[in-house]
């Protein structure tokens, strides 16, 4: 019995830092996944961490156990947002491109979110999130967190990282980071549609019989839907590059809260 009760607060910060990763990490936080199962998963995985990283762990059984408590969570919760982050750079790419080609205005919800999300991002995400499953990226993510532990065990020094900037700085560069690769994901598209527009700029200039706005709409749909056909082979090379970015990015933050397992 005293085995279970030291034993029951230790499972209990495991259990915590897996949850609150599978609650914000793409394809296990899906409104798609029942929470029953997230639930499940999340214990399930917590007792295989615990059972080989929990022996010899002591925590303290006083009020600063919800210190710890919050620790954990924080971790779990910036993992998964890595992930959740580098996904959303799909969504903010077809933003950029459903502006130009006109069809910012018939945004749809997105089963996977439930938010409002653009028709072609929409589009892009569910490929993306086809690949990533194709190459067993839940697997990796799976390995994220179970891994996490050795960079991050649970006496860390998170709050010291936090206080530093050193946390801070890094997710301001992660942020900039998703934000540049979703513009150069939509640049082809953006760039082309931006010349149509410049295109009709001089039509309208030099033929004003002709009506812009008639012609312009259909013209800019064709054209965008047009190169996205010619580019659709080109989005297994980039969708690769973001995953290797994201999970890079995960190892880095992993760097950040914590130290290399296998540094000296």
């Amino acid at each position: 019995m005293e085995t279970i009760l030291q034993s029951f607060p230790v499972f209990l910060l495991f259990f915590c830092r897996i949850t609150s990763f599978f609650v914000v990490v793409p394809v296990f936080s899906s409104k798609g996944v029942p929470t029953s199962f997230k639930i499940g998963l999340s214990f399930f995985v917590a007792l295989v961490v615990f059972s080989a990283n929990g022996s010899g762990v002591h925590v303290p059984q006083d009020l600063s156990y919800i210190l710890l408590i919050i620790r954990e969570v924080l971790i779990g919760l910036l993992l998964g947002f890595i992930g959740y982050l580098m996904f959303m750079t799909i969504q903010t790419a077809g933003s950029f491109i459903d502006i130009q080609i006109g069809f910012g205005i018939a945004n749809v919800i997105d089963p996977m979110t439930g938010a409002s999300s653009p028709i072609l991002g929409n589009f892009k995400y569910m490929i993306a999130l086809l690949m990533f499953l194709g190459m067993n990226g839940h697997h990796f993510l799976l390995d994220a967190i179970v891994y996490s532990y050795n960079w991050v065990p649970i006496d860390n020094n998170l709050l010291i990282s936090m206080i530093n900037g050193s946390l801070s700085d890094f997710l301001i560069r992660s942020f900039a980071q998703s934000f540049v690769l979703a513009f150069q994901m939509a640049a082809p598209l953006v760039t082309a549609l931006f010349l149509t527009d410049v295109g009709l700029a001089f039509l309208a200039r030099t033929a004003p019989q002709y009506n812009v706005f008639v012609i312009g709409v259909p013209l800019k749909i064709f054209i965008g839907l047009g190169l996205l056909f010619l580019l659709m082979p080109s989005l297994a090379v980039l969708f690769q590059n973001l995953f290797d970015i994201m999970f890079e990015s995960m190892r880095n933050l992993l760097g950040v809260m914590g130290n290399n397992p296998q540094s000296p």
